[in-house]
């Protein structure tokens, strides 16, 4: 079989959740999309950070290995770049005769951009720009003349930072709604070059990365317009008020998202939604150029995102330091005419973001793989419904976006547990709690299967050379420590 071109549609921020079918969002071409493919319903990144989970995704490594941990552009950036020696799969297609093109969100580096790592740039947004990320004096002076005395719809009230709005609406921009939005520039820049890409002989891939539905859920209108937020309920976490778990999650909670009442928790549902249904109409549009191209066929076509986002789960919002479900748990979904077999089937196999760099790199007939990768090619899923052997446990790794807390996270199927180097730790029995509600970190009849997980933390983290193993008496603060893998 030749080699597939490939085409890679990756928003940021969005829930794996809304782009299932029992879901009341409405992705009705991802739907159909799916329906074409293979969709896997347990796919997680491996930090809830754009950074190191586009880092891990461009390279099959945990941050550990790429060196990405939090934001590239801030001045608390704990690397601006991934580290020397580290090989994306763009650079590795490029060399393997792939033209390889690129639209859309970077953000992975603060020294380098697409261009210097394979791509050929259409249009790109978060690039690299040597700067600090300081914010200038004059935002913080400006900040000072903001009134503080009255909130708006949807506002929450930050004095000295500036106020944040987490969900606005704004005129329609044609019959569309979209049609001067910056991710549709992305979109139709890519939509405008696969004639050109398809009249040659020579493989291609092409990435399209729109910005949302990120934070703020600023959208036109017609999609605003589309859900009735009286006729939508609150997350089933939502009065979880967190006194089990860690401070700053509460913290969170209490300084900010509980400024919103409970209908503007049901208004930026409806705005979050909408946001989806706009990124899902552009992937629409994204596929029928394809095929009007005449390459669908032997295009392996992937959708997934970096990340998701609370959304008032646990009322929380954006995504950061509590490690639930919705900021971890990813889209993915693969549509590939001419190679996978069966289409229509779904997986609930543990799927990485690592397992994309593998998986094309596998597809082109690249090898082999680069030293270090943790990611696992998915192409089994594209012959068979369940391969013979696949992972048992999912690993992550999160070093605090700007202010840094240590955490990592160990999943199996049936539960969660995450090490938190500033507070107590958690354990979620998913099964009987798959909301996350009940920590049984401390309970007696858990301590067996959380010693079990952490001693599968450590096996991968001393595996991949991860960077929380220091005995010191002050830091040393897991339940149990290295020796624990060794037993």
């Amino acid at each position: 079989m030749s080699r597939p071109n490939i085409l890679i549609y990756m928003t940021d921020q969005e829930q794996a959740q809304v782009s299932f079918p029992e879901h009341p969002c409405l992705m009705p071409r991802t739907e159909q999309f799916a329906g074409e493919g293979v969709r896997f319903r347990n796919a997680y990144t491996v930090a809830a950070h754009c950074c190191p989970a586009r880092a891990s995704f461009m390279t099959g490594l945990y941050p550990s290995r790429h060196g990405v941990y939090n934001n590239v552009n801030t001045h608390t950036a704990i690397h601006r770049g991934l580290n020397d020696g580290v090989i994306t799969f763009s650079e590795l297609l490029s060399e393997a005769g792939y033209r390889m093109l690129f639209s859309g969100k970077w953000h992975i580096s603060n020294h380098e951009n697409p261009c210097d790592r394979g791509w050929e740039e259409l249009i790109v947004s978060s690039p690299g720009d040597r700067q600090s990320g300081i914010p200038p004096t004059a935002r913080w002076e400006e900040a000072a003349k903001v009134s503080n005395d009255t909130r708006g719809r949807g506002q929450i009230l930050r004095p000295g930072w500036g106020h944040y709005q987490v969900y606005d609406t704004y005129p329609d921009q044609g019959p569309k709604g979209y049609e001067n939005d910056r991710d549709y520039q992305f979109v139709t820049a890519a939509k405008e070059v696969l004639p050109d890409l398809t009249e040659s002989n020579t493989p291609w891939c092409l990435y399209i990365g729109p910005n949302g539905p990120h934070d703020p859920f600023n959208i036109p209108e017609r999609f605003a317009d589309m859900y009735d937020p009286d006729q939508i309920a609150l997350p089933p976490s939502y009065h979880d008020q967190m006194e089990d778990k860690p401070r700053i999650y509460q913290r969170q909670r209490r300084q900010y998202w509980d400024q919103l009442s409970e209908a503007e928790v049901r208004e930026s549902i409806a705005h979050y939604w909408g946001y989806c249904t706009m990124m899902d109409e552009m992937f629409g549009e994204v596929l029928d150029a394809l095929e009007a191209s005449g390459a669908a066929e032997n295009t392996l076509v992937l959708r997934m995102s970096d990340h998701g986002d609370y959304c008032g789960a646990h009322g929380l919002y954006c995504k950061g330091v509590p490690a639930f479900r919705e900021a971890y748990h990813i889209p993915l979904m693969a549509r590939w005419p001419k190679g996978i077999v069966q289409p229509g089937r779904d997986s609930d196999a543990l799927i990485s973001i690592m397992d994309i760099a593998p998986t094309l790199l596998d597809l082109a007939d690249i090898g082999p793989i680069p030293e270090g990768v943790a990611g696992r090619s998915l192409t089994p899923f594209f012959n068979e419904s369940s391969p013979t052997s696949w992972r048992d446990t999912l690993y992550t790794q999160f070093n605090g976006v700007e202010l840094y807390y240590t955490q990592r996270m160990v999943q199996t199927q049936t539960h969660k547990y995450i090490y938190n180097g500033f507070d107590f730790d958690e354990l979620y029995d998913l099964v009987q709690d798959p909301h996350e509600l009940t920590n049984v970190s401390d309970r007696p009849e858990y301590q067996d299967i959380k010693q079990d997980l952490v001693r599968r933390m450590w096996r991968t983290a001393l595996a991949e050379k991860d960077i929380i193993s220091n005995p010191y008496a002050t830091v040393a603060m897991a339940p149990w420590g290295p020796g624990i893998a060794f037993e």
